[in-house]
C-alpha cells in the first residue's frame, strides 16, 4: 500500500506531500490544479522515462519519492539486487536533473530505473492517459487472467514446491489447479535442466577429442605423485625445518636440559634448597606449607621440561639424506601447484575434475542416450502440464470475458470483449510460466471486429476497462481467501470519467469503491458522482505566491468535502441547491 507521496520542484509542484490510507483515495480540484501531475510523479517512480521538462524552472533538480509498505515479493527483489531491507517499508526516491540526468534510490541506496521497473508490479500498477497499455502487457494481462483463476506462475514470490511429476503424471492424475503454478515452474526448470546437459554433452565434440591425450596426462601426473593429503606440504615443511636446523636445536635443547636440571646451578637444584627452607618454616609456621607445595610442584614441572629437551635432542636426526629427499618432494609437489592449483587441495580436486571429464569422453554414447531419454521425459512432463495450464486459462477466460464485458457496459460504454488464449507449443516459446499467449480482446462500437486493447483511441475508455476488469477479478474470479496470488495492492487511475456523466458516473464510483475493499486505489475524477465515495479525499489547488504558481495537495475533512462536491456539481458558484445535493451524494455513498 502507498503510505506517502512527495514531490519538490516537479513541474509546477513546488513542495507537496501527500498521506494516503487504505480504501478508496480521491484527488479532486479545478482544471489545471496539477492533479495528473502527481499521477505522473508515482509513474517516473514505478520507472516511467524521466525528462528535463519535469523539473521546476529555476530549480536545479526536481525530487519525488513515495513509502510503500513491504511485501514479500519486493523484498526478495530488493535483496536480489543487493539492497537492504530494514524495516516494513520500502523508500522509493528519484531525482531528475535540469539536464535530463537523473539518480534513483531504494532505502536511501543507489539503484537503476531497472530495478524500480522491476519493483513496479509488485507495488502500484499507474492507469493514466500515457501509461496505461505500458503498464498492461502482455505479462500482466495474462497474470490477471491467472489471478481470476487462482493460478499463481509467478516465480518471483513464495518458495517453489517440489513435487515429484514424474511420479504423477505417469498417469496424468493429481494436477489440480491450486498447484498449477508451481507445476509448470518445476516442469519447466526439469526440461531446460535436461536439454541444457544433452546440449553440453554434445557441444564441441572435436575439442573435447583433442582435450584427451592432455587431460589423460594430467591425470597420469597427479596419479603418479601419489598426494599423500591436502597437508602433505606443510608437514614437508615444518620437517624441512628442523632438519635444515639440526644442530642449532641440538644445542638449544641441552642447553635449556643443562641449564633447568644438571648443573649445580641449575633450577631445579636452586628450587630444591628454597624448598628445603620453606618445609622449614612450615614445621613452625603451618602458612608456609602451601608455598613448599608450590615450589615442589614447580621442580616436578622443570623436570619434566627438562626430560622433554633432553628426549627432543636424542631423537634430531642430522640426515643429509633425508633432507634431500624432502626438498626434492616438495619440489615435485610445487611443479604440480604452478600447473593445477594454488593448493594441494585444488590439485587433488583438479585431477578429479579430469578423470571425470575422461570418464565422459569413453562413456559419451552411453551419457548421450541416457540424456536424450531424460529430455524426452522432461518434454513429456513440460506438455503434459502446460497442456492442463492452458485448458485452466482457457476455462477461466470464458468466464472472465462474460464478467468483464458486462462490467465495462455498465461504465457508459457498449463493448464485446474477449479473452484469448492461444497455446504456442513450439519448444522456442516455452517458459515457466507455460505456452499461453494471452491477449484481451475488445470492439468499441457494434460492426468492428475485435481488437487488441491497446488500439484503443482513448484513454479514459482504457481506464474504464482496466476498472471494470480489475472488478470481475476480485469479485467474481477463484476463492479470495485461498489466493496465494499477491498483485499490486495499489491502483491507479487518471482520467477515468472521461466522456461519462450522470448514472455511469455513479457506477464507476461504486466500482472504485468495491475494487477498493481488497486494494488500496487511488483515482483523479472531475466528477462528484465518483468523489461522493472517497475514504480519503484530498483537494489539489493552485496558487500564486511571490510571482509564481504553485500546486499544493491536502486532505479534506468531512465538512468541507461537502463544498468541494458542490463545487464540482454547479461550477465556480456553490448554490444552497448544490450543497444540498452534494450533502445526498455523500449520505447515500456511504
Amino acid at each position: 500500500m502507498l503510505l506517502e507521496l512527495r514531490a519538490e520542484n516537479y513541474a509546477v509542484i513546488d513542495h507537496a506531500v501527500a498521506t494516503f490510507g487504505s480504501g478508496l483515495n480521491l484527488l479532486t480540484g479545478e482544471t489545471g490544479a496539477g492533479k495528473s501531475i502527481l499521477v505522473d510523479a508515482l509513474a517516473l517512480l514505478m520507472g516511467g522515462r524521466a525528462a528535463s521538462d519535469v523539473v521546476r524552472h529555476g530549480a536545479d533538480k526536481a525530487v519525488v519519492s513515495c513509502v510503500f509498505e513491504a511485501t514479500a515479493g519486493a523484498e526478495a527483489i530488493l535483496e536480489a539486487n543487493g539492497i537492504d531491507v530494514e524495516s516494513t517499508e520500502i523508500l522509493l526516491r528519484r531525482e531528475v536533473n535540469a539536464s535530463g540526468k537523473g539518480r534513483v534510490f531504494l532505502n536511501n541506496q543507489p539503484a537503476t530505473v531497472a530495478v524500480l521497473r522491476q519493483l513496479a508490479p509488485e507495488l502500484a500498477l499507474v492507469h493514466s492517459q500515457a501509461e496505461t497499455m505500458g503498464a498492461f502487457d502482455q505479462s500482466q494481462q495474462r497474470g490477471l487472467l491467472d489471478r481470476f483463476a487462482g493460478v499463481n506462475t509467478n516465480p518471483g514470490l513464495g518458495k517453489e514446491l517440489v513435487i515429484d511429476l514424474r511420479e504423477r503424471l505417469k498417469s496424468h492424475k493429481g494436477l489440480d489447479v491450486a498447484q498449477a503454478g508451481e507445476n509448470i515452474r518445476t516442469a519447466y526448470s526439469l526440461w531446460r535442466g535436461a536439454r541444457e546437459e544433452l546440449d553440453r554433452l554434445s557441444a564441441d565434440e572435436q575439442e573435447r577429442l583433442r582435450m584427451v591425450d592432455l587431460w589423460s596426462f594430467q591425470r597420469s601426473e597427479i596419479a603418479d605423485a601419489n598426494i599423500a593429503s591436502a597437508e602433505e606440504d606443510d608437514q614437508l615443511e615444518a620437517e624441512k625445518r628442523v632438519l635444515s636446523n639440526a644442530e642449532k636445536l641440538y644445542t638449544a635443547a641441552m642447553n635449556a636440559q643443562e641449564v633447568l636440571y644438571e648443573n649445580e646451578a641449575s633450577a631445579e637444584s636452586t628450587l630444591a634448597a628454597a624448598q628445603k627452607h620453606l618445609e622449614e618454616l612450615a614445621r613452625y609456621d603451618p602458612s608456609f606449607t602451601e608455598a613448599a607445595t608450590q615450589i615442589a610442584n614447580a621442580r616436578a614441572t622443570i623436570a619434566d621440561i627438562s626430560e622433554t629437551a633432553r628426549h627432543y635432542a636424542e631423537n634430531i636426526n642430522a640426515s643429509p639424506e633425508r633432507l634431500a629427499e624432502i626438498e626434492d618432494r616438495l619440489a615435485a609437489l610445487d611443479r604440480l601447484k604452478r600447473k593445477y592449483g594454488k593448493t594441494l587441495g585444488e590439485v587433488v580436486a583438479y585431477g578429479e575434475d579430469v578423470s571425470a571429464k575422461l570418464n565422459e569422453v569413453e562413456n559419451r554414447e552411453a551419457l548421450i542416450a541416457e540424456a536424450k531419454k531424460t529430455l524426452a521425459e522432461c518434454e513429456h512432463i513440460y506438455t503434459c502440464v502446460a497442456q492442463d495450464l492452458t485448458e485452466t486459462r482457457t476455462a477461466a477466460a470464458r468466464k472472465l470475458e462474460k464478467l468483464a464485458e458486462q462490467q465495462i457496459n455498465d461504465l457508459a460504454m457498449q463493448v464485446r470483449f474477449r479473452v484469448e488464449v492461444a497455446p504456442q507449443k513450439e519448444q522456442s516459446f516455452w517458459t515457466a510460466v507455460g505456452w499461453d499467449h494471452v491477449e484481451c480482446l475488445i470492439a468499441t462500437n457494434t460492426g468492428e471486429p475485435l481488437k487488441p486493447l491497446e488500439e484503443i483511441a482513448s484513454g479514459g475508455e482504457m481506464s474504464r476497462v482496466m476498472l471494470a476488469l480489475k472488478v470481475s477479478v476480485e469479485e467474481g474470479g477463484a476463492d479470495r481467501t485461498k489466493r496465494r496470488i499477491p498483485l499490486p495492492r495499489t491502483l491507479v487511475f487518471d482520467e477515468i470519467d472521461i466522456g461519462i456523466g450522470g448514472r455511469a458516473a455513479e457506477a464507476v464510483g461504486a466500482k472504485l469503491k468495491a475494487l477498493s475493499k481488497h486494494q488500496q486505489v487511488l483515482c483523479v475524477t472531475h466528477l462528484p458522482q465518483i468523489a461522493a465515495f472517497a475514504d480519503q479525499h484530498f483537494l489539489v489547488e493552485k496558487s500564486e505566491k511571490e510571482g509564481r504558481t504553485r500546486t499544493q495537495i491536502r486532505q479534506m475533512k468531512d465538512e468541507e468535502r461537502t463544498g468541494e462536491i458542490a463545487r464540482m456539481i454547479s461550477g465556480a458558484t456553490v448554490t444552497e441547491t448544490s450543497l444540498k445535493h452534494a450533502e445526498q451524494m455523500l449520505k447515500a455513498s456511504r
